[in-house]
């Protein structure tokens, strides 16, 4: 598509496809006159109200050959009424490329298709590093510098944190400015953070472990990690803070200025399925963060370094900083095309002349303020922004409707590998592989299956909202699964006695006549699954005093249990290293349910992210986002892991001792955790279902007569311009 033609003599726009004025074709007495606005001087129209001169042939179907104005040379100089000036393609740069360095073939992705793939692969490193990596070696960091879980959970949270800092700022300039640059330094100051978090490996020394085949058996050494001095390591805690904050710093204009640049430089139809592969890859980010983290998790960390241990100790310290170096090198790659893309791409033009608003209109007409081109550009105008966004109704709701999902999500992507880990008696490791497997095809099928269902029936506002409710309804129906669950393997001493009766009053007794001489300490934590196919809390705690390796899978097996019933074989049992496999015939029936909550979750983001465009006004896109992303991280966000980890830990059986403080939980009581996980899932869908029926109920759609373009009303009169298909 050309763009706006600017020869000696002449101004007009271009287009690929004629367009279809509505309004009836002047008469040839009225070949002066615009559509529904007065005559200009010697047939020049004046602008219309997004800044666009009218035509008055009868057709404008031969626009390229014919200009839309024709101006003297006097008129030329003289600015168009009440401000609004005529926009040229000579006027601003649209070439791709860095200052003045604009060679042709990189012209070859000046296009929408060109800016999505990059800001795709931008998402895909942002959702990788932030929420793959960090969740997955979040572990060995904690192992590695002696942090506890308070100190790692204030990593996690710096993200958030300096989100909400910088939100504001950004989404409101950035919105006003040239987007790709404001992108592009993002991603770049990204790439800065990931290359700072990977930092602390390289300026601490090696990493000791105390390792010893015989740790853990009956009568051998006991380790007491208690007698050892606090380490100072611990204050590489604000370096990895530090590194958080920048990735939130960074990822702040991805998903508020990327979104609305997209959805600028695309047909309105379009802008969903685009906003949807731009989701899309965001979300399959994080899953290949788990499976790639888990693998560098499997190299110990000081590589090249041979040492007597397994992955499955306690004490294993993966690889952990590897994923952070490459993620962000390629962050600091990306973000070169990104700064090379013009502030909008060539051909944008036509797409702002045929978008008609659906703003929501309030009752006093202050929506119009929004439609003054200078509006929003200085900072006396933040105020009057914000206020015009808190009162439009059905943005609030959908706000607030987005906060109860993201508490969801939040919750799901950080407890959902704990919950399948306790039901199914997996390891961590597994746990998470899994639900990577969960997640890719759910989410982010989902995200993508609900910008394609805008696009394909050409849904409203109104509509949207409809698919948003209906989405809800769905998930909040297919959640009432959780009433099921898979029992507890059983274990010595937490959830039965040695000999298999119940525990009096539900308190542990790790300790039996057939491990007293043993001196188990319960710091120790390192389960086995004996050959009883009952679990033990470790090797000590079974009367274990022999070890030796499985040839065929590599684990330890542990003879000589004098807490283990004897086999057919005369002697002892034995045990091997690691939880006992379930057997759960529920299982099938949970993962279909939770696929289903995932993928309806996932399938009102993209249409819930296109009504908030749409109900707001096109120069306040980027600062509504803003706004809704504060209130989404707010309300849902932060406190979401926070609300769902208190309720789980309800359901905790066997807590963590640090040397007579209480860590982490190690046995959960599975009907319980999916008790919780109901109420918790039941009282956010609720919410979220109510928020979004208000606001349906109160948005209020432009009437008819409205015109089209950037501003909300249009106060000349003129109809709406539809694309023609030949």
């Amino acid at each position: 598509m050309a763009m706006p033609q600017n020869s000696a003599r002449e101004n007009g726009f271009c287009f690929t496809q004629p367009l279809d004025f509505s309004h009836p074709s002047p008469r040839p007495g009225e070949a002066g006159r615009t559509l529904g606005a007065p005559s200009g001087r010697d047939g020049c129209s004046p602008p219309l109200s997004n800044g666009i001169a009218s035509s008055g042939a009868p057709s404008p179907s031969d626009s390229c050959a014919q200009p839309l104005c024709t101006l003297t040379p006097a008129e030329e100089e003289t600015p168009f009424e009440e401000g609004i000036k005529y926009v040229s393609a000579e006027g601003e740069e649209l070439a791709c490329g860095w200052g003045g360095f604009t060679p042709g073939c990189l012209q070859l992705c000046n296009t929408s298709k060109g800016v999505l793939f990059f800001l795709c692969v931008a998402s895909f490193l942002q959702g990788m590093t932030v929420n793959g990596f960090i969740n997955t070696v979040i572990t060995s960091i904690e192992r590695r510098f002696d942090l506890r879980s308070y100190q790692s959970g204030l990593i996690a949270s710096s993200y958030d944190i300096a989100a909400c800092v910088c939100l504001t700022f950004v989404s409101y300039f950035g919105g006003n400015g040239h987007k790709p640059r404001w992108l592009g330094w993002g991603v770049l100051v990204m790439g800065l953070g990931s290359l700072l978090f990977a930092l602390p490996h390289f300026t601490t020394g090696q990493y000791e472990a105390r390792s010893a085949a015989e740790v853990g058996v009956c009568g051998g050494n006991q380790s007491l990690p208690c007698s050892q001095a606090a380490s100072s390591l611990s204050g590489y805690r604000f370096v990895f803070m530090l590194g958080q904050f920048l990735h939130g710093m960074g990822a702040t204009p991805l998903y508020t200025l990327g979104v609305t640049y997209l959805d600028e430089n695309v047909k309105t139809n379009y802008s969903p399925v685009y906003i949807a592969v731009f989701y899309t890859a965001a979300i399959l980010g994080p899953a290949a963060g788990y499976l790639v983290g888990g693998m560098f998790l499997n190299i110990y960390t000081e590589i090249g370094r041979e040492i007597d241990m397994a992955p499955e100790n306690t004490l294993w310290v993966g690889a952990w900083w590897i994923g952070f170096l490459g993620a962000g090198a390629a962050s600091l790659l990306i973000s070169i095309p990104i700064l090379g893309y013009p502030q909008r791409l060539p051909g944008s033009q036509r797409y702002i002349v045929m978008r008609v608003s659906e703003a929501h209109q309030l009752k006093d007409g202050s929506h119009k303020k929004a439609s003054d081109p200078d509006f929003g550009k200085t900072v006396k105008d933040l105020p009057r922004s914000v206020l015009l966004l808190l009162k439009n109704p059905t943005f609030i709701f959908l706000c607030l409707a987005g906060a109860t999902e993201a508490t969801l999500i939040a919750g799901m992507s950080t407890f959902g590998p704990k919950f399948l880990e306790s039901q199914f008696s997996l390891s961590a490791s597994e746990a998470a592989t899994f639900f990577g497997y969960l997640v890719v095809p759910a989410g982010g099928g989902g995200t993508f299956l609900g910008g394609f269902l805008v696009n394909k029936f050409k849904l409203r506002c109104s509509g949207i909202i409809k698919l948003c409710l209906l989405c809800t309804v769905s998930s909040l129906l297919a959640i009432f699964i959780f009433f099921i669950h898979c029992p507890n393997m059983p274990m010595a001493g937490v959830t039965q006695m040695y000999n298999g009766s119940a525990l009096p009053g539900g308190h542990l007794n790790l300790t039996a006549a057939c491990n007293a001489q043993c001196g188990c300490l319960q710091q120790t934590y390192s389960p086995v699954c004996g050959t009883d196919g009952i679990m033990y809390y470790s090797p000590c705690h079974a009367g274990c005093k022999r070890v030796s390796v499985n040839l065929k899978n590599g684990k330890k097996v542990y003879q000589d249990c004098s807490c283990i019933d004897k086999t057919l074989l005369s002697g002892p049992g034995s045990a091997e290293t690691g939880k006992c496999t379930s057997s759960c015939a529920k299982r099938p029936l949970l993962l279909c349910f939770m696929f289903v909550v995932i993928l309806f979750t996932f399938l009102s983001s993209i249409p819930a992210l296109t009504a908030t465009l749409r109900c707001v006004s096109d120069r306040q896109r980027s600062f509504a986002l803003g706004i809704q992303w504060i209130v989404v991280r707010t309300l849902g966000g932060i406190p979401g892991p926070i609300a769902f980890g208190s309720m789980i830990d309800k359901s905790c059986l066997l807590w963590q001792d640090q040397c007579g403080e209480q860590g982490s939980c190690y046995v959960y009581q599975n009907s319980a955790m999916s008790r919780y996980t109901l109420v918790a899932g039941l009282v956010y869908k609720v919410l979220g279902t109510t928020f979004f029926i208000v606001a349906c109920l109160l948005y209020k759609p432009p009437s008819p007569e409205s015109a089209p373009g950037s501003s909300d009303a249009s106060e000349n009169g003129t109809s709406d311009l539809q694309e023609h298909k030949p």
